[in-house]
């Protein structure tokens, strides 16, 4: 075994106290000193952690951000999310195969550079787009492409394509990022003046049980579209059992057409981080932790560098703003390109080291979260709620919005529409009177909720938003004119086929199944009993999963097929004599006719 590579893991594991937990950190540390992972990487890890070599080999295979083959110097990783397609992003991927001379998944013959796909960059707003070695690349036409591919073969550094910082704090020194915030709406909880420290300050003032009224009296929910109370989950953590607490901020937004929590955690990041400080008060937590997609591993130093400013100012440590006996500090923990790490239980064990497969409940995170300990996890727009609330009071809070759905919420709009980007809306508003916000009055249908939601119809237009009616974690993606309904939901079963964690039959085999048959009918050869099977087994497949993910993977087909049933049925092919011609006889004998150099003789009575 190379010495180099001996003392480099043995250093790196010694950094992260030989801590088997962070198994994450350090393999993310290794790769980023020597490249990839090699099999010798993998052994000596696992006797440096004293763990199971298979263990390790299982977390480095799970995540797409990990690698066990030499990868080039610079790492294409292209949009392949439903949003940057209809920007053009096919086009641009397949110029890059052209320029490059090699499909997605290989490296040039030079070893320069690797081309891979990933499923969406949460840049759905400015697509498409590219992560190159971190760096985010925005907007690229067929164009710029020559440009990219000529400057990574003589340079490797991707920086150097990044020529003007988009607003806010995307000039920040330790961003310097080409992503712009395209901040349409500003509203009055999230996008408006802010009074620092002050909702800690009033948090801190009252006992940790009024704290938790205060957030129930709000009636605040979470923001991540299930919309459970946060008030009650806080009850329920800070009753159970243990001596130990934590509360996790859940910023894994990887729903193709989400982008909110970014904007979030680049404009708002000490809300965030006060929302999180209060919760550990309020449930009598000392540790918290942000995960972090792996694609807004451009955010970290930032987001570091602000922790470390609110540790500097007595917000963040022992003795936290002064309250004898509080201490509470935060970290960030990075994720590596997993959609399923966004289900809660699945994020615990990429949290605590291990391949992001989601868990079996009971145990409920409340009870037994990380490390076996109670936690709460909430996302980045609920922490952020939670501050004003503190700030502001409860009463101010409440009277937004709608009866059952109070404050506002961060919309992601992409797609067809004149001004895509985050507009911050009070709940209550209709779908129709936010297509004419967002200028997309002409839509032929709007996907609510990403892939897991609902595609809506014009006769669903007049529906509101909220809990009560049409609930919705942020993502709304506008279809326009010209748009096929079934491809777009056949390119949504693609997105859930590709992040299953493969752990159940329903989700790993039925999505695949369902993909099959959308194709067949995209294909012109859907049958009208095709129509019965795609409903019987995307009901099972919701039904029969294990997870969220799976519960919600076939939503593109059921939710399309009850709000486009016509559109399905017109590309159904009519019996002939009760009989269905699916079968092609030509293109099946094709392979013999080129053996045997002549053409068949069709014989028909």
């Amino acid at each position: 075994m190379s010495d180099n590579l001996k003392v480099g893991i043995k250093n790196i594991c010694r950094e992260y106290g030989r801590d088997r937990s962070r198994l994450m950190d350090i393999l993310e540390a290794v790769q980023g000193q020597f490249g990839w992972i090699s099999s010798e990487a993998i052994d000596l890890t696992a006797r440096e952690l004293s763990m199971p070599r298979a263990e390790v080999e299982g977390v480095v295979s799970f995540y797409a951000f990990l690698h066990q083959q030499p990868t080039g110097k610079a790492i294409i990783r292209m949009c392949d999310g439903v949003s940057c397609n209809m920007n053009g992003g096919h086009n641009v991927a397949d110029l890059f195969k052209k320029e490059l001379g090699i499909s997605f998944g290989q490296t040039t013959s030079d070893g320069k550079i690797t081309l891979e796909h990933t499923s969406c960059l949460g840049m759905c707003d400015q697509g498409p787009a590219a992560i190159i070695n971190g760096t985010v690349i925005t907007h690229i036409s067929t164009d710029t492409v020559k440009e990219i591919v000529h400057t990574l073969r003589e340079t490797a550094d991707p920086r150097k394509l990044v020529k003007t910082f988009g607003a806010g704090q995307n000039a920040d020194r330790l961003i310097q990022s080409m992503v712009t915030n395209n901040i349409r709406k500003h509203g009055p909880v999230i996008f408006s003046v802010m009074e620092p420290f002050l909702a800690l300050k009033n948090a801190l003032a009252m006992n940790p049980a009024e704290v938790i009224r205060d957030i129930k009296t709000a009636r605040l929910r979470g923001r991540g579209g299930a919309g459970f109370p946060t008030g009650m989950k806080w009850d329920f953590t800070r009753e159970a059992e243990g001596q130990r607490r934590f509360v996790l901020c859940n910023a894994d937004e990887g729903e193709p057409g989400t982008f909110k929590d970014r904007v979030l955690l680049t404009e708002c990041p000490h809300m965030v981080f006060e929302g999180m400080t209060i919760a550990g008060y309020a449930i009598g937590a000392e540790e918290g932790i942000v995960y972090l997609r792996g694609e807004y591993q451009y955010l970290k130093n930032y987001l570091e560098n602000v922790l470390a400013e609110r540790r500097e100012a007595g917000l963040l440590g022992k003795n936290l703003a002064g309250k004898a006996g509080f201490h509470f500090t935060i970290r960030i923990q990075m994720g590596a390109g997993a959609y399923v790490c966004g289900e809660e239980t699945a994020l615990i064990n990429s949290c605590e080291g291990l391949r992001g497969e989601p868990r079996d409940r009971p145990p409920f995170r409340a009870q037994q979260g990380y490390l076996g300990a109670p936690t709460v996890i909430n996302n980045v727009e609920t922490f952020c709620c939670v501050t004003r609330i503190l700030e502001k009071g409860a009463p101010w809070f409440a009277q937004i919005g709608s009866q059952a759905s109070s404050g506002t919420k961060l919309f992601s709009v992409s797609g067809d529409c004149n001004r895509p980007g985050i507009y911050e809306l009070p709940y209550g508003i209709t779908l129709k009177d936010l297509l004419v916000e967002v200028g997309g009055e002409d839509a032929i249908g709007v996907q609510v909720g990403g892939p897991s939601g609902q595609c809506v119809s014009p006769a669903g237009f007049n529906r509101i938003i909220c809990y009560e009616d049409l609930a919705t974690g942020g993502s709304i993606i506008v279809f326009g004119p010209g748009r096929n309904i079934i491809e777009i939901a056949g390119q949504f079963l693609d997105f859930f086929i590709e992040e299953s964690c493969g752990w159940c039959v329903p989700c790993r085999v039925g999505n695949v199944l369902l993909k099959e048959r959308v194709n067949k009918i995209l294909a012109g050869k859907g049958e009208p009993e095709d129509l019965a099977y795609l409903e019987e087994l995307g009901k099972t497949v919701k039904t029969m999963s294990r997870c969220g993910l799976g519960q919600t993977s076939p939503n593109p087909v059921l939710t399309t097929l009850q709000n486009f049933r016509g559109v399905y049925e017109k590309g159904l092919k009519k019996p002939l004599d009760k009989m269905q011609r699916t079968f092609d006889l030509d293109s099946a004998l094709q392979e013999a006719v080129r053996i045997q150099g002549r053409q068949p003789v069709h014989f028909q009575d």
